[in-house]
């Protein structure tokens, strides 16, 4: 199974070096939450979400429906 924010950023055509800055973070970092060697902190879910405007729900798999309940 892919990792979904690996597949948001390629979706958006990022790179991981625009995605990491676009959100605070290095790009060594970011590589390591993508590649599952870090976890997401509650931090950088919420960053992600909003960037993406998707739910936290659909970044952790826990639903196929990006719509965030507002």
């Amino acid at each position: 199974m892919r990792n979904r924010i690996r597949d948001l950023r390629e979706d958006h055509d990022l790179t991981q070096q625009k995605l990491a800055d676009a959100i605070g973070i290095t790009q060594r970092k970011y590589s390591y939450l993508e590649t599952g060697t870090q976890q997401l902190t509650d931090e950088i879910l919420v960053k992600l979400a909003d960037y993406y405007k998707v739910s936290i729900d659909y970044l952790l798999r826990q639903t196929d429906k990006p719509e965030r309940n507002v």
